[in-house]
């Protein structure tokens, strides 16, 4: 497989089109081109898969000749990805014996300083998380200073260059790059389930499946694809993050039993607003149907879901798993913040653990990863009390 056969996730797809998404078993063959595998491990994920494809060929995707493109492209990833990985897992055995111990996992609504959080985190030496390229295309991660001279590696992030230059603006909203850790659902999605999928189309019955699914196989994965991306790095503490795990709490915990969840919280009204407008910048040209009120409508629907799945999931666990974050507080103290988390959860936190967050916390205020990002809610056809009343708890 070559570099320049790679999809890397719809980001290479600005100036690409396609009259049509195409069906399944032609993404599928095409993902099998691609890589020149044949064996996804078993059909786990063909059901989901199946269903979204058929969802995103309705009319009620409307999606334009550049959206098929760029949804065959993120399916295809999909499929990619589970090649991949399950050829490691065959060339790799001894991933299967890689530990995972007390992995911190990030969550809460959509822009409620998760990805802030996650890299702060991550900058602390003892630990590792996903980086954007092993998302996509899992292995054993190679050390730092080979990254540069893989063709993997260099063909994302010359997508992602590309991207910037065409979407400047969306560096301010969620900036990203092949080496900065990124959200694990790409890892969920090698077993069709990802709610990622209701971010970028209108799905509805892909949508009312995924509600009905019990995800434990999907973590059971994720779990086989850290021990593999984490095999040459045993004695780290993994931090990952996805808002996506609120769904599925119960999942999660029955494959991580002794996980640490650290819990975002802020202005569900702020959220919606934000999660709406990134949503509509990551899709724009995409489709005639996903556009203002059915987005602020499917995205409203879908964290409000997510929200009380996990809040009626979470007093099932011991509360010593479970830390709260108040993002004014993550905003006016990030330092403190992450060395209040290292306390909650009795973790080391060294001199030269402060050190590497202090870098990383500058770094994420100025030049590129600078946040900038404006959104109104009534532009997605919501107003705050609709929005308030969805996430009210009684």
């Amino acid at each position: 497989m070559s570099a320049g056969e790679l999809d890397t996730g719809g980001l290479n797809v600005m100036a690409r089109t396609r009259p049509d998404v195409g069906s399944y078993d032609d993404i599928a063959a095409a993902a099998m081109r691609t890589t020149g595998l044949s064996d996804f491990g078993g059909d786990a994920h063909e059901e989901g898969l199946r269903i979204l494809v058929d969802d995103l060929a309705s009319p009620e995707a409307g999606l334009t000749p550049r959206g098929n493109y760029f949804q065959r492209s993120e399916v295809k990833s999909a499929l990619v990805g589970r090649l991949l990985t399950q050829a490691q897992f065959a060339a790799r055995p001894e991933h299967a014996d890689v530990a995972i111990e007390r992995p911190i996992f990030l969550m809460g609504l959509p822009r409620t300083g998760t990805t802030a959080l996650h890299r702060l985190l991550h900058a602390d030496p003892a630990t590792q998380g996903l980086e954007m390229w092993l998302t996509q295309f899992p292995q054993p991660r190679p050390p730092r200073d080979t990254w540069d001279a893989d063709p993997i590696f260099a063909a994302m992030q010359q997508g992602f260059a590309a991207h910037h230059v065409e979407s400047p603006e969306y560096m301010g909203i969620h900036y990203m790059d092949a080496a900065t850790v990124e959200e694990c659902w790409r890892l969920l999605r090698q077993t069709g389930k990802s709610n990622s999928y209701e971010s970028l189309a209108e799905v509805p019955r892909y949508t009312a499946w995924l509600a009905e699914q019990d995800w434990t196989d999907a973590y059971a994965r994720h779990k086989q694809n850290l021990q593999l991306v984490g095999l040459n790095d045993p004695e780290k503490r993994w931090v990952l993050k996805n808002p996506s795990h609120m769904t599925a709490l119960d999942a999660l915990m029955s494959v991580y039993p002794d996980a640490l969840i650290v819990y975002t919280h802020r202005d569900p009204v702020v959220c919606i607003a934000s999660s709406c407008s990134l949503s509509a910048e990551t899709t724009a040209g995409h489709s005639t149907t996903y556009v203002g009120e059915t987005i602020g409508r499917t995205q409203l629907d879908l964290w409000s879901r997510s929200f009380h799945a996990f809040h009626d999931a979470r007093s099932r666990y011991a509360p010593e798993q479970f830390v709260d974050i108040a993002f004014a507080d993550l905003r006016r103290d990030p330092l403190g913040t992450v060395a209040m988390i290292h306390e909650r959860f009795g973790l080391e936190w060294t001199e030269e653990a402060r050190a590497a967050v202090t870098e990383i916390d500058r770094e994420s205020k100025e030049g590129k990863a600078a946040p900038s990002h404006r959104y109104a809610l009534e532009d997605y056809g919501l107003t705050e009390d609709q929005v308030r009343a969805a996430f009210d708890r009684g």
